[in-house]
């Protein structure tokens, strides 16, 4: 197994977080990167500084607006009579806006769907080298040098529309993986295994039928992200029948979710993919600060077990996975499954 890292990752390093109407410190912050570049080395899995692929893989999947936006939106913050040093959005487009804006402020509301997503002078370097993290692990597992590869993805990207970011998310590693992924392998499957439903991955993939999404998250009855991530959604046109969702309750443990689990792998070998990209999400956790689900370390490593038992080329996205006494032990309980003999 080979794993991926860009040190670029860290110039993203975001400070303001809303819970319930109250500021209170960023849980997506540099030092999660630095836990799990740790467990790489304790399980002495090499680490391989990312190469740069330049907009290839990043341009199939997020708009030419939004990219632009992206890469020169701080230096006309920075210029505003008393810019903030993040860039939060003021307002946002209500159902029935339709028109693109042109003055920053506007953009900044257009773009960044939610107060999840502070951004600040290092962000699109972080973002860059995170998708480009992304796109070194597949393209090691499309060109054969690698079967399981692990992509130390920080900011993560699930939650990234096409022309959007949203969740703590700016550009969507796993969608820009698949697109590299396409590359060499006909079908790919994305299965995100994050306690949040991968609202950004579905949207992306939505029309489409050589990658099929499927997600485990809990209840957006009650949890982010709210709107997206409903059992009946199963995407539209050539895509109808290729998303596929299963919302499970708060408080599910390891038992319940490995019944889940078992329900989506059925479907993944259905569709029988030449490839899979595992997002994993290790926020599911008892001891996550966000508190919903009750996976253990232990289940963390029977959903190792069972993906890698499907036997595929495998690429691990990083996605959330905050601060916890065991976020190292649930990344090291997944990754050992891989390197297994």
């Amino acid at each position: 197994m080979k794993a991926f890292y860009h040190q670029d990752q860290s110039q993203h390093s975001p400070k303001f977080y809303m819970k319930n109407g109250s500021p209170i410190e960023a849980r997506e912050v540099p030092e999660r990167g630095e836990i799990f570049k740790n467990v790489l080395n304790d399980l002495d899995i090499p680490l391989t500084q990312a190469s740069d692929f330049g907009m290839t893989y990043i341009a199939k999947v997020h708009s030419p607006d939004y990219l632009t936006f992206l890469k020169t939106v701080y230096p006309k913050w920075a210029e505003l009579p008393d810019a903030s040093l993040e860039i939060i959005p003021k307002s946002n487009p209500g159902r029935y806006a339709a028109s693109y804006p042109k003055d920053i402020i506007g953009q900044v509301g257009w773009h960044i769907m939610d107060s999840s997503c502070p951004l600040g002078k290092g962000t699109w370097a972080g973002v860059y080298a995170s998708a480009q993290t992304a796109t070194s692990a597949a393209d090691s597992v499309a060109s054969g040098q690698s079967k399981f590869t692990y992509a130390v993805c920080r900011p993560p990207g699930h939650h990234a529309f096409p022309d959007g970011g949203a969740g703590f998310c700016f550009l969507n590693n796993a969608a820009v993986a698949a697109e590299r992924l396409l590359e060499d392998f006909k079908r790919v499957v994305i299965l995100d295994v994050d306690l949040h439903h991968g609202n950004g991955t579905q949207a992306i993939f939505w029309n489409r039928k050589d990658v099929m999404t499927v997600s485990i998250h809990a209840d957006p009855a009650y949890c982010y992200p709210h709107y997206w991530g409903y059992e009946h959604e199963r995407g539209a046109g050539e895509g109808y029948g290729f998303n596929k969702n299963f919302p499970i309750l708060e408080g599910t443990t390891d038992k319940e979710y490995m019944e889940v689990l078992e329900q989506a792998l059925e479907q993944i070998s259905s569709y029988s993919p030449d490839a899979i990209i595992l997002s994993l999400g290790l926020d599911a956790s008892e001891e996550d600060p966000f508190a919903v689900l009750g996976l253990t370390t232990s289940g963390f490593k029977d959903i190792g077990r069972r993906v890698k038992n499907l036997n595929l080329p495998t690429v691990i996205i990083q996605e959330g996975g905050y601060i916890s006494p065991i976020l190292g032990d649930n990344l090291a309980a997944v990754l050992e499954e891989f390197i297994a003999i």
